[in-house]
C-alpha cells in the first residue's frame, strides 16, 4: 500500500474516520520502515523523500513517534533513529533474535557454574541494553532484567562496546555526556581509553561497585564472523559475595562463555 497524504484531508463524508485512520497507520509504518541497517539514522527531507510524504506531514509523525519511543533523535546530528520502544513491541520475536537464541543455554550454563545471574547485553549506539537474562538461584542477586539499559562509562558491559569503538567517538560520547564519565576532564578520558583497551586485551570488563557500591559487574565480548563485537555476556553479583579472587574467577568463566557464544554463531575473535 502506499503511503498517502489523505490523513491531512477531511474525513470522507460519510461520517467515518476509518479511511483517515487507516492511512495515518500507513504513513507511520513507511516512516519506520524507511530506516535500515545500512542507514540507521535519517533526516525529516530525506524520509519525507523516500515515503512520498510532505515534510510537515514526516514532521508529526516523527513527533508521535518519539513521544512513544518508537524513534529517537541522534544527540550530535539530531537526525533520527528506530528507538529503543521498538523492542519492547517486538518482544515476543526476540526468541528470533540470533545471538539471544544461541547464548541461552550458554548462559544457562554459567550461572550455573558461578551461582550468579548472567545476562546478553547489545549495543544501540549509545547505551548497553539486555536482552536475556538467567537469574541467579540466590535470594540475594543482582538483575539486568530485559529491556534494561545501561549507559555509565563504568559499567562493564558499556566497557566491552566502548572498547570496539574508535578512540575518536569514545570521546566525543564521554563529552556530549550520551555516555556519563565521574569527574570527566580530558586526564580522566585518556586513563579510561586505556582501561577499556586493557580490559579488551584481558578479555573481560570489571566494574568493581563503581556504579553501585553494591554490585560487581564483569563483562566479555561476543565477535561475530567480521570480529566485530556483537554481543556482551554479563555477570552482575552482589559485592559483599566477590573477593578479589573471586573476581578474577568470574572474568575467566564469563571469558570463556562468551567465547562460546562466538563460536555458536561462527564468529572469531579478532588476531
Amino acid at each position: 500500500m502506499t503511503p498517502s497524504e489523505s490523513n491531512d484531508a477531511p474525513e470522507n463524508s460519510n461520517g467515518s474516520g476509518d479511511s483517515k485512520s487507516t492511512s495515518v497507520i500507513v504513513n507511520a509504518i513507511a516512516v519506520l520502515r524507511s530506516f535500515s541497517a545500512d542507514e540507521p539514522l535519517l533526516g525529516v527531507t530525506e524520509i519525507a523523500g523516500r515515503v512520498g510524504l510532505h515534510k510537515s506531514t514526516v514532521s508529526r509523525i516523527l513527533a508521535t513517534l518519539e513521544q512513544e519511543n518508537l524513534v529517537e533523535r541522534d544527540v550530535d546530528s539530531r537526525r533520527f533513529r528506530l528507538g529503543l520502544g521498538m523492542i519492547a513491541m517486538a518482544g515476543p520475536l526476540l526468541a528470533e533474535l540470533e545471538e539471544r537464541r544461541v547464548a541461552y543455554p550458554v548462559l544457562r550454563e554459567l550461572t550455573e557454574r558461578t551461582g550468579e545471574t548472567s545476562a546478553l547485553m547489545v549495543w544501540n549506539g549509545n547505551e548497553s541494553m539486555c536482552v536475556e537474562q538467567i537469574p541467579s538461584r540466590h535470594q540475594v542477586k543482582h538483575l539486568a532484567p530485559l529491556g534494561a539499559r545501561y549507559n555509565e562509562a563504568l559499567s562493564s558491559s558499556v566497557q566491552v562496546f566502548l572498547g570496539a569503538e574508535n578512540e575518536d567517538r569514545v570521546r566525543q560520547l564521554l563529552r556530549s555526556g550520551s555516555i556519563t564519565l565521574p569527574g570527566l576532564d580530558e586526564d580522566a578520558i585518556e586513563g579510561y581509553l586505556e582501561r577499556i583497551g586493557e580490559s579488551l586485551k584481558r578479555g573481560w570488563a570489571v566494574n568493581f561497585g563503581e556504579t553501585s557500591i553494591e554490585e560487581v559487574g564483569v563483562a566479555s565480548p561476543v565477535y561475530d564472523h567480521r570480529g566485530d563485537i556483537v554481543a556482551s555476556v554479563l555477570i552482575p553479583a552482589p559485592k559483599f559475595r566477590v573477593s578479589q579472587d573471586t573476581l578474577d574467577s568470574l572474568g575467566e568463566a564469563c571469558a570463556a562463555a562468551a567465547a562460546k557464544v562466538t563460536t555458536r554463531l561462527g564468529g572469531r575473535a579478532p588476531l
